[in-house]
């Protein structure tokens, strides 16, 4: 398997389509790349069936863009974006508080766009999720005594996310998590000068978990987080798990318990439909009442 800096797109079939950008930020475990493809391929499908839920039919246009500069990727200039009005960051086992050339220019693409475009939408998932919320002012950290949150988890909704996600029962949502840094606290005009002081009743946390407090980040029309993975399946799960015992970024022994749990819970089923087309309402501009 290798990865390049080459585009690719995978087309809608729909005549009323939203067109994302997936800024890939990882490559999958080679077994999980031969039966599913890369990350994008999995959001791509992921949210072309989200897309196929939606009321009416919604599809989906994605265009894929591998972004680890070490590994043969490129992170595209704000001149190649001029197309672009969605963007959805990746999962990583990479630190979102590293300061490695490609992260940081990463992250100065980010917040040039949010700056001089208005109009693009932001998403990002576990390593893109942080990664937004650092561009924009929020502290990503490890978790105190560098925890893993791993396994099938519930995740407590406030009212906005209550909302996001259509009402779900009991208000939760579960996802499987696989991280061991959070957002310790999430974007705001006290951090950055990215967010006006006035916008400050507009920045939501929308989720919260038992380790982890911002589950994800709302701001209506520029901003849908989410700490939790969408796309994962058992496999998934299970080879994840595999890459990061391999990397030693988890220990067998320190954090038997959540790795327990994550293998018995890898088969259980989750929201991330549910997630995928709350996001996908949000490209398509659904959320303004929100």
């Amino acid at each position: 398997m290798s990865s390049s800096n080459e585009t690719r797109t995978k087309p809608a079939i729909a005549r009323d389509f939203v067109r994302m950008l997936v800024l890939e930020t990882d490559e999958q475990h080679p077994d999980d790349h031969q039966e599913r493809g890369s990350f994008g391929d999995v959001f791509d499908s992921l949210f072309k069936k989200a897309g196929h839920e939606h009321d009416p039919p919604l599809g989906v246009e994605t265009v894929i863009r591998f972004v680890v500069e070490d590994k043969g990727g490129s992170v595209p200039t704000v001149e190649e974006m001029d197309d672009v009005h969605a963007i959805l960051i990746t999962g990583s086992m990479y630190d979102a508080h590293d300061d490695a050339p490609w992260i940081l220019k990463l992250v100065e693409l980010i917040q040039i766009l949010w700056q001089k475009r208005p109009d693009i939408r932001f998403s990002g998932v576990c390593f893109g999720h942080q990664i937004l919320c650092r561009a924009l002012g929020g502290k990503i950290d490890s978790t105190p005594d560098s925890k893993w949150e791993l396994a099938h988890t519930p995740i407590k909704l406030t009212p906005i996310g209550s909302r996001l996600f259509n009402n779900p029962k009991n208000g939760t949502i579960h996802l499987h998590q696989m991280h061991q840094d959070h957002v310790v606290y999430p974007p705001s005009s006290s951090t950055t000068h990215l967010l006006p002081e006035q916008n400050d009743r507009d920045i939501h946390v929308w989720g919260a978990s038992e380790t982890t407090e911002v589950q994800g980040v709302y701001i209506r029309g520029r901003l849908f987080t989410t700490q939790g993975h969408l796309g994962f399946d058992e496999d998934m799960v299970h080879r994840q798990i595999e890459m990061r015992l391999e990397a030693g970024s988890i220990d067998q022994e320190k954090d038997r318990e959540q790795l327990e749990k994550a293998k018995d819970t890898a088969e259980w089923e989750h929201d991330g439909v549910v997630v995928a087309g709350a996001i996908l309402r949000f490209f398509h501009g659904d959320d303004e009442e929100i």
